[in-house]
């Protein structure tokens, strides 16, 4: 067996443990970062729309690839002085194309830019392909990408809490879902990739891989905290940590895998093809594949214990528990009070009298060594009557 399985062997039987839940406030506090740096990275830079949402035209041609060939091209179309140009877009696909992306502009000034991209590659105008793409078609794409992911979320929800009857599970699942679609969309707007068609495919299919990946910690937890309220032996915390432990080593494996190819892709797309729909689906399932492993390790699971252990029937099974460990109780005014140790025997199951080892003569009344007091079935001593042959008359 090699020796990431028999750790999770170990993990799994309870002979090795990591805190996971005990440590939930440094997660939140990692997360929450994470998610600040995210949110301003896309309020101050925004994200990098392609054509396909903002509008535009594209040229494309075919060019031997060059060290200088982005900046013979991008200055070519700005000595164009067409309207509304702006600052074109250029990129190379593979080592044989070039690609040039501008802002709407007139029939004339499209002619224009044509002809100056067909001259730069050396080729005829006819060579050179273009392509009108309205903003309108962009909007649609957009509203039907928030639209498909509401419904998404309003499903999941639904679902989450049919199957595990728990809607604390919906709601940490939920949560755990909006943290990867955050630190995924973050990262697009810090690294400005385009945001094409493409990337919303792959953010809606990360949902999918975080989702199927809570839950399977989701169903262990169920596992472990059925009929635990009859047990005085562990809190529901601890029972969702013994989940956490016992499948980290299945989700750090499969991560793994699914990140392998995913990174190749990226590379390919990225340093290989320059651009394209590959560089732009992979950095979404790249990004959200191992985000989406982080949460559902390290925030899902202690969503749900921190929900769960507001109730009041957790909350009387954690004080059970702790007084059975002879920990420290914390009362509703957040005052730590110590509690014994253990619960106290019960006297109603320990024998009353003790006879003497001795046996007694013939005729002689059996009494103790010693006076004890007799115990009532309710556990309160009784007192102790003498033998009616020393009552006084």
């Amino acid at each position: 067996m090699s020796k990431l399985g028999s750790i999770g062997a170990k993990l799994h039987r309870g002979e090795v443990s990591y805190d996971f839940i005990g440590k939930r406030k440094l997660w939140f506090s990692v997360s929450i970062a994470l998610v600040v740096i995210s949110l301003g990275g896309l309020f101050a830079r925004g994200l990098a729309l392609g054509i396909e949402f903002k509008g535009g035209v594209e040229y494309q041609a075919n060019v031997k690839v060059t060290s200088s060939t982005v900046e013979d091209f991008s200055a070519a179309v700005k000595a164009t002085n067409a309207k509304d140009l702006g600052d074109p877009v250029v990129t190379t696909v593979g080592g044989d194309k070039v690609r040039i992306q501008t802002r709407p502009l007139s029939q004339d000034d499209t002619a224009k830019v044509r002809s100056a991209v067909a001259t730069e590659a050396n080729t005829t105008v006819d060579k050179v392909s273009t392509q009108q793409i309205g903003a309108s078609w962009g909007s649609q794409i957009a509203n039907k990408a928030i639209l498909a992911l509401i419904v998404f979320l309003i499903a999941v929800f639904a679902v989450i809490w049919f199957y595990f009857r728990e809607p604390k599970a919906s709601m940490a699942a939920i949560i755990a879902l909006v943290h990867d679609v955050t630190i995924t969309v973050g990262v697009y707007a810090l690294v400005g990739f385009d945001v094409t068609p493409s990337t919303v495919i792959g953010v809606l299919t990360i949902l999918g891989y975080s989702l199927y990946d809570t839950v399977v910690v989701f169903d262990k937890v169920r596992e472990n905290t059925r009929g635990i309220t009859a047990s005085n032996r562990f809190t529901y915390s601890d029972a969702t940590n013994l989940a956490v432990n016992q499948t980290v080593v299945r989700s750090i494996n499969t991560t793994l895998i699914a990140l392998l190819p995913v990174g190749s892709i990226l590379v390919v797309g990225t340093v290989v093809l320059g651009t394209g729909p590959l560089k732009d689906l992979s950095l979404a399932l790249f990004v959200g594949i191992a985000v989406g492993a982080y949460s559902s390790v390290f925030i899902a699971p202690a969503l749900l214990a921190t929900f769960k252990e507001r109730e009041p029937g957790m909350q009387a099974l954690r004080r059970r528990v702790l007084t059975k460990r002879g920990a420290t109780v914390t009362t509703a005014s957040g005052t730590p009070v110590p509690v014994a140790a253990g619960a106290a025997a019960t006297v109603a199951n320990e024998p009353s009298t003790r006879v003497q080892d001795r046996p007694a003569k013939a005729g002689t009344p059996v009494t103790s060594s010693r006076p004890v007091k007799s115990t009532s079935a309710a556990g309160r001593p009784q007192p102790t009557r003498k033998p009616r042959s020393k009552r006084g008359k």
